[in-house]
């Protein structure tokens, strides 16, 4: 093998880790907007998980205090 070809194939190992530095570049740049939008994600479900749970507490509230009124009223009739 004579220089020249030794030089040419250098050349092309050169262009191939620059192509494959490019794509492990633009995987990592992927990745990192994967991770955020997961981040946000789990945030916008972790306040929903929270939203849910506080109109459960507080439709259980509201359940509790019709069914007090509910007695109330059953407890004035059965008076009357």
């Amino acid at each position: 093998m004579d220089n020249e070809s030794i030089l040419k194939q250098f050349e092309e190992i050169e262009k191939k880790v620059e192509n494959l530095i490019n794509v492990c570049n633009s995987f990592e740049k992927t990745k990192l907007e994967l991770n955020n939008k997961v981040e946000r994600l789990e945030e916008e479900l972790q306040n929903k998980v929270e939203a849910e749970n506080n109109y459960a507490q507080e439709r259980a509230l509201i359940r509790s205090k019709i069914d007090g009124l509910l007695g109330r009223l059953e407890d004035m009739t059965e008076a009357d």
